[in-house]
């Protein structure tokens, strides 16, 4: 009886989340600055590191698909909390039997499907305009639906500062994000980085991300697959965990 209860509650509250990820893609995602932004800004960062270098570009692809990724799974998770705070609507939100897990898990799915969605327009660019193949199309396929989950979940980390402000979040959130692009392995291979430049990319989880894609596409990478994917679940999981701890936290004085 307890056991069925306890799923009853799970499904409902699971529900709640779906309903909430809708909401947010019809809201923030589904908009033509937003989508724009996930298609441009990767590519942009891409022509201008790919540009008067004597490389096949299809050899940077991972690293393109790695980035569109990260910017577009956590583009608009930092800004839904503060946003709503500022609109009066997450009052609205605790006001329903939909805990905190699962707004929190809400918005992170949104995140997650936006940054899939947009990833595999990448993709596609790559193998038709810069020739390039898939060798291992179920390992990109774990690597693209497992860093858009971890990303989002970063995205949803950091709007978890208690701000009604999106721009005070979106802020601290390029701080953030910025800086990881240029240690993860994205522009050039790890194997090639020197020892200290290897141990400060092992704390980024791009770096994972990146080294998965370059498998998949190039057939090699830096770390076992194993590991890759054990890395980035393991910070998915501390995203997660941790970003709920602290909503919950500053959830009261967000609707103070």
């Amino acid at each position: 009886m307890r056991g069925s209860s306890f799923s009853l509650r799970m499904e409902m509250q699971f529900r709640y989340a779906i309903t909430i990820a809708k909401k947010d893609a019809k809201i923030y995602y589904l908009k033509s600055p937003v989508l724009i932004f996930g298609l441009l800004f990767p590519f942009c960062l891409f022509l201008a590191f790919a540009i008067g270098r004597d490389i096949p570009l299809k050899m940077l692809l991972p690293g393109l698909i790695g980035m569109t990724l990260f910017f577009t799974a956590s583009s608009a998770t930092p800004i839904v909390a503060p946003w709503e705070t500022r609109m009066g609507t997450l009052e609205r939100l605790i006001s329903t039997p939909a805990s905190v897990s699962a707004i929190i898990f809400g918005d992170i799915l949104a995140g997650f499907l936006y940054g899939a969605a947009i990833s595999i327009v990448s993709l596609l660019v790559g193998i038709f305009a810069l020739g390039a193949s898939v060798i291992s199309p179920f390992v990109l396929a774990i690597d693209i639906l497992l860093a858009a989950f971890c990303f989002s979940a970063l995205g949803s980390l950091l709007s978890s500062p208690p701000t009604d402000n999106p721009s005070n979040v979106m802020m601290f959130s390029n701080l953030v994000r910025l800086p990881l692009i240029f240690i993860s392995g994205v522009f050039v291979s790890i194997d090639e980085m020197p020892t200290w430049g290897k141990a400060i990319a092992s704390i980024s989880p791009l770096t994972y991300v990146s080294d998965l894609a370059r498998y998949a596409i190039l057939g090699k990478g830096y770390y076992p697959i194993l590991f890759d994917i054990a890395l980035i679940l393991a910070f998915t999981i501390a995203f997660i965990v941790i970003g709920v701890e602290i909503h919950k936290r500053s959830m009261p004085r967000r609707l103070s």
